[in-house]
């Protein structure tokens, strides 16, 4: 049976006996039923995977005593920052979760001209939080020991003069195909739009900031998958896809 591996969003040490945060001591307890005697594995966010024994589990609490900690995660070959148009619910799940698997180090969330979803206040509160719980679940199921970064929701024409390395923005009317561009020295920025694109505006904003504009092949990806083509292209180009 494989071993339960959860992220908890506190410092873990060595040897140590701790009390587990209520929500991965309910998924533990509640919905996988583990008791006194179960192995698992939890990890803090900061590259290293912790074995544990749960030592008490009840409806008070789950707590666990560390063992050691195993290797750390490697520092990535390629440092990629995801800029992503704010799509419609699933959509944007979807392509977070996948983002995390192939291996994003930072996602920064956008609002665009085309964008349908509109968030502020407590709504936008709660979708941060819920990104986050995306992200630390693709961390759990990937094997990734490192949280990727999650910056708060930004408008665009905000975001893009911050100068960012290695900017590439998809555009199927590009002139340029990914696979000619020269490989990367300091990390890659990828901009992408949400559900219709980015405008023409926003496009020539962006090549004003230094962005590229590449294409993917001859059809017109949708929001979910842009990325996830894109990152992979990336990866197995630059990265550590072939690994």
């Amino acid at each position: 049976m494989r071993i339960p591996r959860v992220h908890v969003d506190q410092p873990l040490t060595a040897g140590a006996d701790c009390a587990l945060p209520s929500g991965p001591a309910r998924h533990l307890a509640q919905v996988l039923r583990l008791g006194p005697g179960a192995e698992v594995v939890l990890f803090d966010g900061s590259g290293h995977d912790f074995p544990a024994t749960i030592t008490h589990s009840g409806r008070d609490g789950v707590q666990v005593r560390l063992g050691a900690p195993g290797p750390v995660e490697p520092a990535p070959r390629l440092e990629i920052h995801l800029a992503l148009g704010v799509s419609k619910g699933e959509r944007m799940d979807f392509a977070l979760q996948k983002a995390v698997e192939l291996g994003v180090t930072r996602i920064t969330p956008l609002r665009t001209e085309r964008s349908v979803v509109r968030l502020d206040g407590a709504r936008l509160a709660r979708r941060l939080d819920h990104w986050r719980g995306v992200i630390v679940s693709a961390c759990e199921q990937s094997g990734r020991r490192r949280l990727p970064r999650l910056d708060d929701l930004q408008a665009l024409p905000d975001w893009l003069p911050a100068g960012w390395p290695g900017g590439l923005i998809l555009d199927p009317r590009a002139e340029r195909a990914l696979t000619t561009l020269t490989p990367p020295e300091t990390g890659v920025t990828l901009l992408i739009g949400p559900e219709g694109g980015l405008s023409e505006r926003e496009i020539n904003q962006a090549r004003a900031q230094g962005f590229t504009g590449v294409r993917l092949g001859p059809r017109i990806l949708r929001t979910e998958t842009a990325p996830l083509a894109a990152i992979a292209l990336i990866q197995g180009l630059w990265g550590d896809l072939g690994d």
